[in-house]
């Protein structure tokens, strides 16, 4: 097998993490350790193994302030998506998540200075139009979240672009040390989060879990921490339109594993609604796509 099917694979590997992540969630949460704490676990236990590996990996924090947001940005990603998949459709929300074409197109004009083009603005458009069709209920009037986990969707989306211009960004910035700001804001966020939300009484305290809740928590850990390997692997060694059409196969994994266990629902609406947000994604992931002037 040649090295472009190899790093292939490795994506793919990292979508189906992602796309199933939602039941080792709802596994842990129904042992009652919230999915914030399940976040703030599976990070705290990517970033000592990353520690222990690169110890030096902190100290480009000292040089670049950029890198604090990075950690803000990735690890609101992760507390907007990994608390969504645990109460919401799953399939509704990794598509609302999926919007992030459309987060990227308004946020690279004041971070990259790349000023939307009329290509940009007509996949802007034609997402909004998806996430119109996957949120207007007939017993709702206007298109608007009608839950919490439509929201974290939205937010945890428009946070992985904020990630991804940031990487962008910080692209001389050595690997480890990003790698490290994307684990740390995991754990970081997940615990502020979670610690608000006792304060409040909207978040349950932490468990001691059992042995076999114990092992699900540090199997999602390890695959995470293996799916984050395999995607550095596989995005280093694919062009980046490919790497973001592959990544799109979770939307695929997330549906059909959710779907079967009966965790979501494929209703006409949403089926309408995920093929504009899908063509937009896949539309701004084609090759040539960033680079058309119009």
């Amino acid at each position: 097998m040649g090295a472009p099917a190899l790093a292939a694979l490795a994506l793919m590997f990292n979508a189906f993490v992602w796309g199933v992540s939602w039941w080792p969630f709802r596994d842990l949460q129904e042992r009652g350790l919230h999915p914030l704490w399940s976040t703030a676990l599976i990070y705290l236990f990517s970033l000592a193994c990353l520690l222990l590996a690169r110890p030096r990996a902190w100290q480009g924090f000292t040089r670049n302030p950029l890198l604090w947001l990075l950690v803000a940005a990735a690890g609101m990603t992760n507390v907007g998506f990994n608390w969504a998949v645990t109460v919401g459709d799953v399939v509704r929300v990794v598509l609302l998540f999926y919007l992030m074409p459309a987060w990227s197109v308004l946020l690279a004009w004041p971070l990259l200075g790349e000023k939307p083009t009329a290509a940009r603005l007509a996949r802007l458009a034609l997402a909004l139009a998806g996430v119109a069709v996957v949120l207007k209920t007939p017993g709702t009037p206007w298109p608007l979240p009608e839950s919490l986990a439509d929201w974290l969707a939205l937010l945890g989306g428009a946070s992985f672009a904020l990630t991804n211009i940031l990487l962008r960004k910080l692209g001389d910035v050595p690997a480890p040390t990003r790698i490290l700001g994307m684990f740390g804001g995991g754990a970081l966020l997940a615990l502020a989060a979670g610690a608000l939300g006792m304060a409040q009484g909207t978040v349950t305290a932490p468990v001691n879990l059992p042995p076999a809740g114990l092992a699900v928590a540090m199997a999602l850990a390890l695959c995470f921490l293996l799916g984050n390997i395999a995607l550095q692997y596989g995005a280093a060694r694919l062009p980046a339109h490919t790497t973001s059409l592959v990544m799109l196969s979770e939307v695929v994994f997330a549906s059909v594993s959710s779907v079967a266990l009966a965790a979501a629902e494929l209703s006409a609406r949403t089926l309408a609604g995920g093929a504009l947000i899908l063509a937009a994604a896949a539309w701004s992931a084609w090759p040539g796509a960033k680079s058309q002037p119009a």
